[in-house]
């Protein structure tokens, strides 16, 4: 299998865009790091959260295939979570965490409604659901990761469209 300049796959006369999914996690995470309501955001869960800051992490939820492409080609819709991480020992009032968290999870939704294919790398942000699950926030339960101070958690999900990720067999 070989690829030219653009990232594409060709295998005989079938051409197949590669999930890239480093490429779209970093371009996620780095979405979230330019709003600002964020101290950092990684690729894996946070083991703590410092200070009075929020964390955010992206991660891989599924990668399903949907009918969407043509006879000899499966696209595929890849859901990412985006948590939202904060630390319930702050010096902020306690009652605001949800408040901080909600706005920071908006704007997480609004940037990502904005850009609707990530710069190229997706056909879309599946925003309404055609696919599955719809764009959408969650107040997830409080976690206590690795015996430490008690986070709150927000998880975004965000459902992306990517087409012609794998040739299928004649």
């Amino acid at each position: 299998m070989d690829s030219d300049i653009t990232g594409k796959w060709f295998t005989g006369k079938r051409e197949t865009m590669a999930l890239n999914s480093s490429a779209i996690l970093d371009a996620v995470a780095t979405h979230a790091m330019s709003l600002g309501h964020f101290q950092s955001v990684t690729l894996h869960e946070p083991r703590a959260v410092t200070g009075n800051g929020i964390a955010a992490c992206v991660l891989v939820e599924s990668i399903t295939p949907i009918r969407s492409s043509g006879a000899a080609m499966t696209s595929v819709r890849l859901e990412l979570m985006v948590g939202i991480y904060t630390t319930t020992l702050t010096d902020a009032d306690t009652d605001s965490i949800d408040a901080v968290l909600g706005e920071a999870a908006d704007a997480l939704m609004e940037t990502y409604t904005e850009d609707f294919t990530l710069g190229g790398l997706v056909r879309q942000v599946d925003i309404f659901g055609a696919y599955g699950q719809a764009l959408g926030a969650r107040a997830g339960n409080y976690i206590r990761p690795d015996g430490s101070p008690p986070l709150r958690v927000f998880r975004v999900t965000l459902p992306l469209i990517v087409d012609d990720v794998f040739a299928q067999a004649a």
